[in-house]
């Protein structure tokens, strides 16, 4: 089965994804875009009706992950290393929240990633994201492959 067929799964087959509301809005290229539907729930500040910050970085987070999948063509076990968020601006109330990114480079071991989420408009970010996620790059070797030979051994 091919990545792209198991892509709306990925985007919110998870049990927080789901419970958020996550859901795939489309893939081009290698950019990919994520929504989540604005809910009473998701309110961050009850004052005036912000959606939770936590919840925009979780989406661009996750957008991220399914960008390093995307461009690695296949679905393999990665990590956040490092994420940094510059929030902007709050969310607009009452507001669905869109979040794209793409991986931008791709290492053997190291995935870099670009995201921001918006409204309506990329070129009005809420939030913009630079990550770092960690990707499984054992290729079947066991713990330790990269060790060598045992120097201890007949010295």
């Amino acid at each position: 089965m091919a990545l792209i067929d198991i892509l709306p799964q990925l985007a919110s087959g998870s049990a927080h994804t789901h419970a958020l509301g996550f859901r795939l809005e489309g893939l081009e290229g290698d950019t990919v875009r994520l929504r989540v539907p604005w809910r009473d729930d998701l309110i961050g500040d009850p004052q005036t009706g912000v959606i939770a910050g936590g919840l925009v970085t979780t989406l661009l987070d996750h957008v991220g992950g399914l960008a390093v999948w995307v461009k690695s063509g296949q679905f393999v076990p990665i990590a956040t290393l490092d994420l940094r968020v510059d929030y902007m601006r709050p969310a607009a109330t009452g507001r669905d929240v869109i979040a794209e990114a793409v991986c931008y480079r791709l290492t053997h071991s190291i995935a870099f990633v670009r995201a921001w989420a918006f409204e309506d408009d990329p070129a009005d970010p809420i939030a913009a994201a630079q990550s770092a996620y960690v990707v499984d790059s054992r290729a079947g070797r066991g713990i330790g492959a990269n060790l060598g030979p045992s120097r201890g051994e007949g010295a």
